[in-house]
Formats: C-alpha cells, structure tokens, sequence
C-alpha cells in the first residue's frame, strides 16, 4: 500500500446508497519522501547541539528532534495521523515562552536563501527563530484541536490534515537547517 494512512470520510454523494456511505480515502504522507533522507544528518546535528548548559535551549532542542523523529518513524512504520499528532509536543515552547526565553539564543538573524532546501519554505525567508517557532507552536495547537473537537480523531474531517502535518513537518525541518547553517 505504501505510506498511506486511511480514514473513513462521513460525507457521501447524493447518488450513493445511505448503506454505502462511508468512504475510504488514503491520507498520502508521501510528501514526507523527499525530507527523511537528510533528517538523518539533522537529528544527529540536534542531538549535539542540545548539550548546553542553558535549561530552555536544551528543552526546545530536544523537542525539535523528537517531533522530527516523529514524522521519521511514523512515515516509515504508516502511523496514522491521529497517533502522529498525539505523539508530537509543543511543551517546551509554551515553558520558553512563559519564561522569556530569547529564541535569537536558538539561531540569531533571519533566514536565508542559504538556509532553504525545500522550495515549499521560500516564503520564510526573511523571518526568525522566534517568529517560526510560533507558527510551529500555532500548528501544532491547531492539529489538536481539530483532533479534539471530533471526538479525538481526524478521520472524516473536512480539514486537509495531510497538508497541514506536511506543513508543520516542513516548518520544523526549515527550523532545524537554520539552526545547523551558517552564521
């Protein structure tokens, strides 16, 4: 089947038969294809950088390659979207940002073309560590709530969740390269 989640899509045709309702339509995660093979390099990298002294950066590293690793591990053992967004946290950003935590201590300046891999993250450029870091924050929110409000799945939502898990995973991969770039 390949890297396919599937959910059941509660709206039906008005041609198909009320016993035929229920549709089941693949989740393609294949978009993640293209950005695990340099992930590799990426862990290996966080993992080295989040030996710090300083409490925050080291929590926010470290949440960086866990979620990461997320998206590794799902895409290759097919995890369904619901388990992908459980799994992923958002925790340490919430703690830096209630303590004040400077994100120019991640990554100071703005990215650049340089910093850039994948084509889908050119209209970053220009921004920070901290203006990105939120709109991970934001995205990460945003898959939860959804998952919460229908009864603690995705499945038949009108929502494009492949997407939005594509956009976050990319968002996180950007963060990742900036951080490792150079100065």
């Amino acid at each position: 089947m390949g890297n396919m989640s599937y959910f059941v899509c509660r709206h039906r045709a008005s041609n198909v038969p009320k016993t035929h309702a229920s549709t089941i339509i693949p989740m393609n995660l294949d978009w993640l294809k293209t950005g695990i093979s340099p992930l590799k390099d990426l862990l290996s990298f966080l993992l080295s950088e989040s030996r710090t002294s300083d409490v925050r950066k080291k929590e926010l590293l470290r949440e960086l390659r866990n979620n990461l690793n997320i998206f590794h591990n799902g895409f290759r053992n097919e995890v369904s979207p619901d388990v992908i967004i459980d799994m992923l946290s958002n925790e340490a950003i919430r703690t830096a940002v209630s303590h004040n935590f400077s994100f120019k201590k991640l990554k100071a300046g703005k990215i650049e073309p340089y910093h850039i891999f994948d084509e889908r993250n050119r209209k970053y450029q220009g921004w920070d560590a901290e203006k990105l870091v939120d709109k991970i924050d934001e995205k990460i929110e945003e898959l939860k709530i959804i998952k919460k409000m229908n009864g603690n799945t995705v499945k038949g939502v009108s929502n494009n969740i492949s997407l939005m898990l594509g956009n976050c995973y990319y968002r996180m991969k950007l963060l990742a390269d900036f951080i490792r770039g150079p100065k």
